[in-house]
């Protein structure tokens, strides 16, 4: 549909909590206009995924994933196309591991973050259909982080330690050669 602009860190709708998917929304042509406009978005921009209110979208809804390599994510592995509507989100252990993570709406910069390591995550698909899933790892740190953007927190509000939070062309410049 339309690569939409994409909000940066400092836009006040960044921190606001979305309200839920109403039921009138599943399998309609607004669901499917903002999904086309979340994928084409999200592409354009190299993302591993994007939130619906990053592009100034107040609603419960993230999209993730796809086929192939993401050059912002060289060693990553692939996960599954997924649109999550009114996400759930279960960790299963009180595992976290520490990684580094980017952000669309903080472009240029890099973090290491801590997350949990395994969790389930539950919600609604673009047509209102129910799932879950378990998942761990990089999938696991995709699904906490862009369900951060749903309650208003952007990812370096969870960095612990800001020596590791710098510009990605310094911290790993093999990845902007």
């Amino acid at each position: 549909m339309a690569v939409r602009e994409i909000l940066k860190m400092g836009e006040a709708r960044l921190l606001r909590v979305a309200p839920p998917v109403p039921e009138s929304m599943f399998d309609s042509e607004e669901m499917r206009e903002l999904v086309a406009d979340l994928i084409d978005t999200m592409k354009a921009a190299n993302g591993a995924g994007i939130a619906a209110p990053q592009i100034g979208v107040d609603l419960r809804v993230v999209i993730f994933g796809g086929t192939g390599k993401n050059p912002r994510y060289p060693d990553a592995p692939d996960i599954p196309f997924t649109v999550l509507c009114n996400p759930v989100l279960e960790p299963l252990s009180d595992d976290v591991s520490a990684g580094w993570e980017g952000c669309l709406s903080v472009p240029g910069l890099r973090g290491e973050v801590s997350r949990y390591e395994q969790l389930r995550y539950s919600g609604r698909d673009a047509t209102g259909a129910e799932f879950e899933r378990i998942v761990d790892g990089f999938h696991a740190r995709v699904v906490q982080h862009e369900c951060d953007h749903l309650d208003g927190v952007l990812y370096p509000r969870r960095i612990q330690n800001m020596t590791k939070f710098g510009f990605t062309d310094v911290l790993f410049p093999a990845l902007v050669a």
